[in-house]
């Protein structure tokens, strides 16, 4: 079934798919995205589908329903004490690309450079794509379960302890559940052949940096930046994330070299 798909134009098979989930989404009864955020979403699939195929669209559908199930965590919970994420939950087209920017330019890259003729660049775009979703959705599932369950959090520059939800706080069980939940996206991407096992575990190291610099990130600039918001800072924080992967990637290369 599968190859009789990828033997149709991939960007044909990426409209049709992403078209019938649209009106599926559209109908369910519980709302993932905004109206807005579903047109988004839809064209973030098609570009996904169109220049990685089935692996690359298996990671975003991954992170994508791992984390909005995780955004419902404790949602009663976080309502009541205003840290909720807003709309509960839904994502608009901000929340769209705020996660998935900085993959959707390692995947144009993917295209870029079949094109040029550059087939050594892939393994490394491919990583940092998968790097960017482990380090998205370890930064989601940190932030949600460490404001739902986290015993005591405390601000990552000073370690004081501070309330649940407040910018730049850590705790250990946000911490343990993002490393865990940055290693089963990676996984993903190693069982699809996107990466190798090495690949799953520089995912995971440059995820763990990525989110704890975003912390910082929360605790010293953001609340004095009104232009500085949480999309753009996930935007910030995915984009460490590749980037951590890919010089990773290239120091353990010119180390076995």
């Amino acid at each position: 079934m599968l190859s009789t798909i990828n033997s149709v134009n991939p960007w044909l098979v990426a409209i049709a798919l992403n078209t019938i989930l649209a009106i599926v989404a559209y109908f369910a009864p519980k709302k993932l995205l905004t109206p807005a955020g579903l047109l988004h979403s839809w064209a973030l699939g098609v570009i996904i589908w169109g220049t990685l195929g089935f692996p690359g669209y298996l990671v975003v559908m991954f992170y994508f329903l791992v984390g909005s199930g995780v955004t419902r965590i404790g949602m009663a919970q976080k309502e009541a004490e205003g840290i909720a994420e807003k709309r509960s939950g839904a994502r608009g087209p901000e929340n769209v690309w705020g996660s998935a920017f900085t993959a959707t330019l390692c995947a144009l890259g993917v295209l870029v450079a079949n094109y040029l003729g550059q087939p050594q660049w892939i393994p490394l775009l491919l990583l940092g794509y998968v790097a960017s979703f482990s380090t998205k959705l370890s930064d989601t599932c940190a932030s949600e379960v460490g404001k739902a369950y986290g015993k005591r959090t405390f601000l990552i520059t000073t370690l004081q302890p501070v309330a649940r939800g407040t910018e730049g706080a850590v705790s250990l069980e946000g911490t343990l559940a993002g490393i865990v939940a940055s290693a089963a996206i990676a996984f993903v991407g190693w069982g699809v052949g996107t990466i190798d096992l090495l690949g799953v575990l520089l995912c995971v190291l440059a995820a763990f940096i990525a989110t704890n610099l975003e912390s910082v990130i929360g605790a010293t600039l953001q609340s004095r930046l009104e232009w500085l918001t949480n999309e753009l800072v996930n935007v910030i924080n995915t984009l460490i994330g590749a980037i951590a992967a890919i010089l990773l990637a290239l120091a353990v290369s010119a180390g076995m070299g």
